[in-house]
């Protein structure tokens, strides 16, 4: 044997040489194998068979990372600050929200690494191989390159194969292809440009035989496989921050400088009057704690915490809290067909014997549904030919049905799947069949002859049956005859039958045809010989994988909701255009498709404006599904991904947010998304659509309601610098107001119920800043509102009274007044209330949170003020009931304030 080092491995289009030129280059002996001494020589050289993923970032570094953000350094600050003055409780309450912020967000992040990991677990196997000229069985990580595969039904693929021998080899390549049918393999050699999808010659690591058996010589192990190659994909994949983070970090970014930038000017300007050092640095932390709104961060977090609650109760699990955003501002769902749009079973939905039409009712392979005749019920047994073409189906058949965990699921052929399931229907099970005409030979379907056949024996001494199933090609030139409607023999109407498979491949169905034979009752074998003519044609079974009826009206309230849905598939082009007709995929009245082939041959401009245009988009390639997506980003579209296979995980992890299946999802597209559908629902996206609408706009409300009290605050601080008047709100007294005022009463909007119009409107613009115009001159007017009633408070009861500690004190509850009545404007309740004085009709949503947070932040106040303890700790003042009364009439004016800039800028 030629030493190892002069072997041919360099990375080839193996698919197009000949079985003897691939052993040649591989310098194996396809009958005997490698020798143990050139496995070790292989395997020193190219390693294992198994795929390592870059290595994860240390928790500690990953926790640390957690503080990386603009908002969090106002509040380490913020703590630092307090500490430096002395005050320690009130810097460990700071730090305190910044720990668990960050512990939360550790939590949620830490499985980020695992997605190759898992993509490794999903190809490992154990291989029966020939070594030595022996059949042995070893673990897939031992193969090498050069290595001979033996592959039988039900074996899960070691490698990338290069097939030397196949007798009847089905593979199940869908979760790398798309492709919802197994794939009829053989040896001989396919064009060098054929896509993966059709690389017949071909078996790749990770998917299933499903029929026959094979021999294959291994030409790729580890990550030198396409399996290994979409690893690579995942690794190189842009990892995107999500577009609340970009907006959020901008938004903290700039705060914090500005902030910084005015605490220090209010200190300058402070001693630039004559003031005391002291009195300067203490007007400027307060203007510093007044100014950051340490309560956003937990506010922001709990908001998102609920939606991914309220998510998982409709079925979506969300593995990253800022995803719950994301996917309510998606403006684009990339979705893959099999497994996701559709079933991923194969169904029987229209049958033609006998020269009548039949519908079949019913999906999957569940044996519920009726064959309809003019859309009505019929008894099967009253159209002897229909009942013919069942039987034919059932016992032409190596295929069966069993029930796992209350699912009907098929043990074979998908294809085979349907017909048993289509004969289950109506009462036909082979069981009883196999007593009355038991199987006596079989000629197993080989892609060379495109049919199988069975014998059995006949209802009578005389006679044995011979039933055959195939393409319809192969099928209707072997009929010289066919049944009517009465079971009656006349001859074959060829047109007739063509026309009704034309009619029923447009409809994106996979024909089969199906005829007998009734030869000798002495005939005991079956040969190609016996099938060659005279064969009686009993009819056409047309099925399909079929779209979800769910997914369906999911399809539809999306598109209401203004955004678009495409299908990404690598399934047939015609297959795929016609389950989009059938799910409403329509863009301008038509389902324009395109193929992974046109796709390669385009320029990118071509390429964007393509997939702009296009609904569908088949036989694509996994790296053509990422660049589909990074395409549809780059017109600034927020991208959601779904799939299930291997070959979605690149593109699930480039998406804004990826979305995989948690039933017949692999574990690799699970680890690369960011959300799991638990009940493989298409029509759950529609529901995690209206969550994450509902989350952003209370995240909207929580900002609006925070940051105008922080305006307020911090202008009367400056402004009573700049004015070198006494100071009409304590640093404490603003930290009281920050952290506990401000989250009891903003809390609340995070369990907000969601809008009546939630889906009804388009998509918010994905370039539109965290604080829109609008949002912006919301907080400045609250702002100002709040200043006016914070200084004017002050202000008068200082000159009636003397109190200053009094003055503070009805500032602040004039301030918490006018909050109660803002919060109220802008909440569930406030509009239900509002509707209700206006005589309008409406719902009454839940709407208890906003209520127990009005409540609390009343006692919480009463505290704040009446507590002996609480005077002395934030220096204020007790209030008898008219000095409660003046501070709720103060603040009545908010209402007003209120209603207009909610007509200018609803939150709604």
């Amino acid at each position: 044997m030629t030493a190892t080092s002069e072997i041919n491995t360099q990375p080839k289009q193996w698919h197009n040489l000949s079985a003897s030129k691939v052993a040649q280059n591989l310098n194996i002996n396809p009958e005997t194998g490698l020798t143990s001494d050139e496995v070790l020589k292989r395997r020193e050289r190219y390693g294992t068979n198994e795929l390592k993923g870059k290595s994860g970032t240390n928790p500690i570094i990953r926790f640390l990372l957690q503080f990386n953000q603009p908002l969090l350094y106002i509040l380490l600050i913020a703590g630092a600050i307090k500490a430096l003055i002395g005050q320690w409780v009130n810097a460990g309450v700071i730090w305190g929200v910044t720990l668990i912020n960050a512990i939360i967000g550790f939590i949620q992040e830490s499985k980020a690494e695992s997605a190759i990991a898992a993509l490794a677990s999903s190809v490992q196997t154990n291989a029966t191989i020939l070594r030595n000229g022996q059949k042995v069985q070893v673990p897939s990580t031992e193969l090498v390159p050069g290595d001979i595969v033996l592959l039988t039904s039900g074996d899960k693929v070691p490698a990338d194969l290069r097939l030397i021998k196949s007798r009847n080899l089905q593979v199940n390549e869908s979760a790398l292809t798309g492709e919802s049918v197994a794939i009829e393999k053989n040896t001989a050699p396919v064009e060098v440009d054929a896509v993966l999808a059709e690389r017949a010659n071909m078996a790749y690591a990770g998917s299933f035989v499903t029929f026959g058996t094979g021999k294959g010589i291994v030409v790729a192990i580890g990550e030198a496989t396409e399996t290994g190659r979409i690893s690579q994909l995942i690794e190189q994949g842009t990892s995107l921050k999500t577009p609340l983070t970009r907006k959020f970090d901008k938004f903290s970014r700039t705060l914090l400088y500005i902030i910084l930038g005015i605490a220090a000017l209010t200190f300058a300007v402070g001693l630039a009057y004559g003031n005391s050092w002291a009195g300067m640095f203490e007007a400027a932390v307060a203007f510093a704690v007044s100014a950051i709104p340490e309560g956003l961060p937990a506010v922001v977090t709990v908001t998102l915490a609920i939606g991914v609650s309220r998510m998982a109760r409709r079925h979506a699990i969300v593995r990253k809290l800022p995803a719950v955003e994301t996917l309510g501002g998606a403006t684009v769902i990339c979705s893959d067909k099999t497994g996701t749009l559709t079933e991923n079973q194969m169904t029987v939905q229209a049958i033609y014997a006998g020269g009548e039409q039949y519908t079949v009712t019913g999906t999957g392979y569940t044996p519920e549904g009726e064959i309809l005749a003019d859309e009505q019920p019929i008894d099967w047994q009253n159209f002897p030919v229909l009942a013919e073409c069942l039987k034919a189906g059932l016992l032409c058949n190596d295929s069966h049905l069993e029930q796992k965990d209350g699912q009907w699921q098929v043990v074979g052929d998908p294809t085979e799947g349907a017909l048993i399931t289509a004969a289950h229907k109506v009462g036909l099970h082979r069981s009883n069949l196999d007593t009355q005409i038991p199987r006596i030979d079989v000629i197993p379907f080989e892609s060379e002859f495109q049919y199988m056949a069975t014998l059995h024996e006949g209802g009578s001494s005389s006679q044995r049956t011979i039933y055959v199933k195939g393409s319809v090609e192969a099928i209707l030139k072997r009929c010289q005859q066919m049944l009517d409607v009465e079971g009656n023999k006349t001859s074959v109407d060829a047109d007739t039958i063509h026309q009704e498979v034309d009619v029923m491949a447009n409809l994106g169905l996979r024909v089969l045809a199906l005829a007998k034979k009734s030869v000798s009752a002495t005939q005991d074998t079956l040969d190609h010989a016996d099938i060659e003519q005279d064969l009686v044609f009993l009819g056409l079974q047309g099925m399909i994988d079929p779209p979800r009826a769910e997914a369906i009206k999911a399809v539809e309230a999306c598109q209401s909701a203004g955004i678009q849905v495409k299908m990404i598939t690598g399934d047939h082009a015609v297959t795929a255009r016609a389950i989009a007709q059938r799910m409403g995929f329509n863009k301008n009245g038509e389902v324009l498709a395109f193929t992974g082939s046109q796709l390669a041959q385009m320029e990118q401009s071509e390429l964007v404006t393509a997939i702009e245009d296009g609904s569908v988009f088949a036989r694509v390639a996994p790296e053509q599904k990422l660049r589909l997506v990074e395409a549809l980003q780059s017109k600034g579209e927020i991208v959601a991904m779904t799939g299930d296979g291997v070959n979605d995980a690149p593109a699930l992890r480039q998406a804004d947010i990826g979305i995989a299946m948690g039933g017949a999802g692999t574990e690799v597209a699970k680890e690369a998304s960011d959300m799991i559908l638990t009940d493989d629902n298409f029509a759950s996206i529609e529901a995690a659509v209206e969550e994450g609408r509902t989350v952003y706009r209370n995240l909207l409300k929580a900002i609006a309601f925070i940051l105008p009290v922080n305006g307020g605050e911090s202008m009367t601080i400056l402004i009573s610098v700049l004015f070198a008047r006494e100071l009409p709100i304590l640093s404490l007294q603003v930290l009281w107001l920050n952290m506990v005022n401000s989250i009891a009463m903003t809390v609340p909007l995070a369990f907000e119920p969601k809008s009546q119009r939630v889906m009804q409107q388009p998509p918010r613009n994905p370039r539109e800043p965290l604080l829109s115009k609008s949002l912006v001159k919301r907080i400045v007017a609250i702002s100002i509102f709040n200043w006016i009633l914070i200084f004017g408070v002050f202000e008068w009861i200082k000159q009636t009274t003397g109190d200053i500690d009094l003055g503070r004190t009805m500032a602040i509850q004039a301030l918490v007044a006018g909050r109660l009545f803002y919060l109220l404007s802008i909440s569930q309740l406030g509009v239900f209330l509002i509707n209700q004085l206006r005589g309008i009709r409406q719902t009454f949503t839940d709407a208890s949170a906003i209520g127990i947070g009005i409540a609390t932040t009343i006692v919480l106040q009463i505290v704040f003020s009446q507590w002996s303890l609480m005077n002395n700790l934030f220096s204020t003042a007790p209030l008898n009931l008219n000095q409660w009364l003046i501070c709720l009439v103060v603040g009545l004016p908010m209402i007003i304030v209120a209603t207009l800039v909610n007509k200018f800028d609803p939150l709604d």
